[in-house]
């Protein structure tokens, strides 16, 4: 018989513990134990999508969803590797799960071929975490809404040529720890000098600080009114692009519609803005429509930092 490790319904194998042994020693035994029974919904098999799908399946989640009704053109399969070269003209979500499965055996990835617009609102119940890429303004705002009411995590995300987003939703109250050098008490003894007495941090021990954190809806982080005088006295610490991508996502712009975003002086992104910023470089600008690997393998670092928290 399988020796097996068990905690709250979740079962880890000891084949799966040698799997992931790396993390479990990176993460802990617990962390890994919350992965391997969480269930996570995907939108969107692009170049950023792919990344985000290969870690999860590569940590061991218990199962992943693949959801994308759009068909593989040539440009969207270079966009990404788990598509084959033979593909045109099949489903994303489709054309990406024979390699998406082979990655990790032990992860169940499913593929869903219906336009994510469509889906009743149950449907994002059944997970435990919903990653979007891909998806329009309102959509995301549908979906952080709903996700909220049950304490489901959403994360948002895209990549517009050198330039990307991710945004997380985990929660009014989310909960932590951190880790933070051990601070050693100074001597109380009266002969000693006054450093001696003062607290000192032990850089060879560690203790464990737990935390909670308040995150806002995305709602709320896309209607913030940056014309306010409290707004405008954090503008110098947000660069231009921040503003471009609001632009973006607002508008689900494509490349040639992100160009005349760079326009401040009358142009659409001045009107939606209401801001005079400057814009993009012409390179950048030009390039807005494409999904550089790097670009999204950076996006997914952020994404899936605050995944595995």
């Amino acid at each position: 018989m399988i020796d097996t490790i068990e905690k709250e319904d979740t079962i880890i194998s000891e084949e799966e513990a040698a799997q992931y042994d790396r993390q479990i020693r990176l993460w802990g035994l617990d962390a890994q134990k919350r992965l391997r029974g969480s269930r996570v919904l995907l939108v969107g098999l692009r170049g950023l999508g792919a990344e985000v799908a290969k870690n999860l399946i590569l940590a061991g989640v218990k199962g992943l969803t693949l959801l994308d009704h759009e068909q593989v053109t040539e440009e969207s399969r270079r966009a990404q590797f788990l598509i084959p070269v033979d593909a045109d003209g099949q489903n994303h979500a489709q054309a990406s799960l024979e390699r998406a499965q082979f990655l990790n055996p032990m992860v169940e990835v499913k593929a869903d071929t219906e336009p994510v617009e469509s889906k009743p609102d149950d449907f994002f119940f059944q997970f435990d975490a919903v990653c979007l890429t891909r998806c329009s303004r309102d959509l995301m705002v549908r979906v952080d809404q709903l996700c909220a009411s049950r304490n489901i995590k959403v994360f948002c995300g895209d990549v517009y040529g050198y330039n990307g987003y991710m945004f997380s939703d985990l929660g009014q109250e989310y909960h932590y720890v951190e880790e933070k050098p051990k601070v050693v008490k100074g001597s109380n003894e009266a002969n000693d000098g006054p450093e001696a007495k003062k607290p000192k941090i032990d850089p060879n021990e560690t203790t464990m600080v737990k935390k909670t954190i308040s995150f806002c809806s995305l709602k709320e982080a896309l209607e913030v009114d940056w014309t306010t005088e409290k707004a405008k006295s954090s503008l110098k610490r947000i660069p231009a692009d921040y503003f471009l991508l609001q632009g973006a996502v607002s508008e689900r712009c494509s490349a040639q519609e992100l160009f005349l975003l760079r326009r401040p002086e009358g142009q659409r992104g001045g009107r939606l803005l209401q801001l005079q910023i400057s814009g993009l470089g012409r390179t950048q600008s030009r390039a807005c429509g494409a999904h550089p690997l790097p670009v999204a393998a950076g996006i997914k670092i952020c994404l899936l930092d605050d995944t595995f928290a």
